[in-house]
C-alpha cells in the first residue's frame, strides 16, 4: 500500500503564487501605459507670478495655458474645454489658471499679446472676457492664416467685450510697446520649457500631450488635489 504525501502548505503556496503573478500582470500594464504617455514633467512648474490667473493663488494645483491667438486649436480649446474647467475647478477655488502668450505665428501674435497685457495691467478681470472675445474673432481654420489681428481689430473687439476699460489707453500700449517686456518673458518662458504647440497645457509641472483629453486633465487635477 502505498503512502500519499501532504504537505499542508500546498494551497497557500499556490495562493501565494497567484498573488505574485497578479501583481506581475498589474506592474507590467502601469509600466506599459506610463511608456506610452507622451507627457513631459519638468522639476519645477512654470512660474506664474505677473501672469493672468484666475483662481484662489493659494490653490495646491496649478493650470497653464500657452496660448496662441492665431491658433485655430487655441480658439477650439477656449470653447470647448476652458468652459469645462472653469465650472468644475476654477470656480471652486480648488485650482489656478494662468495664460501665457506664444508668439508662434509671428507679427499677429505679438500685437494680440500685446493687447492681451495692456487689459491685463488695466483690469484683470477684463482680460478674460478680451480673451475670449479675440479668440471668438479668428477666421476659420481655411481661412485662419489670413492677416486679422490689426490694431484696429483688436480695439474694436475691445470696445465690444470690455468698454470699460480706457481704449485710447490700450492703443497707445499697442503702438508704443508698453508691454514688450512681459510678452519678451512670456516667449522666455515658452523657450525654457520647450513649448512645441498651442495650445500647451501644464498641470503642476507636467506638460500634457494631450490638452483635448479633458478626462486625463481631470484626472491630473484630482490626483493634485489629493482625491
Amino acid at each position: 500500500m502505498s503512502k500519499t504525501n501532504s504537505n499542508p502548505m500546498k494551497p497557500l503556496i499556490l495562493v501565494t503564487i497567484a498573488v505574485v503573478i497578479l501583481v506581475s500582470v498589474i506592474v507590467v500594464l502601469n509600466s506599459k501605459q506610463n511608456t506610452e504617455s507622451n507627457d513631459v514633467v519638468f522639476a519645477n512648474h512654470v512660474p506664474i507670478d505677473n501672469q493672468p490667473t484666475l483662481g484662489n493663488l493659494n490653490a495646491p494645483v496649478s493650470v497653464v495655458e500657452f496660448g496662441d491667438y492665431k491658433c485655430p486649436a487655441c480658439k477650439e480649446w477656449s470653447e470647448h474645454i476652458f468652459p469645462q474647467l472653469k465650472k468644475d475647478f476654477i470656480d471652486s477655488g480648488k485650482i489656478t489658471f494662468s495664460y501665457i502668450n506664444v508668439l508662434f505665428h509671428g507679427e499677429e501674435s505679438y500685437l494680440g499679446s500685446l493687447a492681451g497685457e495692456s487689459v491685463w495691467n488695466q483690469d484683470p478681470d477684463a482680460f478674460w472676457d478680451f480673451n475670449k472675445a479675440l479668440y471668438s474673432e479668428q477666421p476659420t481654420r481655411q481661412n485662419h492664416d489670413d492677416y486679422w489681428i490689426t490694431v484696429d481689430k483688436v480695439i474694436d473687439v475691445a470696445q465690444k467685450a470690455v468698454p470699460q476699460i480706457n481704449l485710447d489707453q490700450l492703443e497707445r500700449d499697442i503702438l508704443e510697446l508698453t508691454y514688450k517686456d512681459d510678452v519678451l518673458l512670456d516667449h522666455q518662458l515658452v523657450e525654457e520649457f520647450n513649448v512645441q504647440f498651442t495650445p500647451s497645457i501644464m498641470i503642476n509641472g507636467t506638460m500634457l500631450e494631450d490638452p483635448f483629453d479633458y478626462d486625463y486633465i481631470k484626472l491630473l487635477i484630482e490626483r493634485g488635489l489629493g482625491q
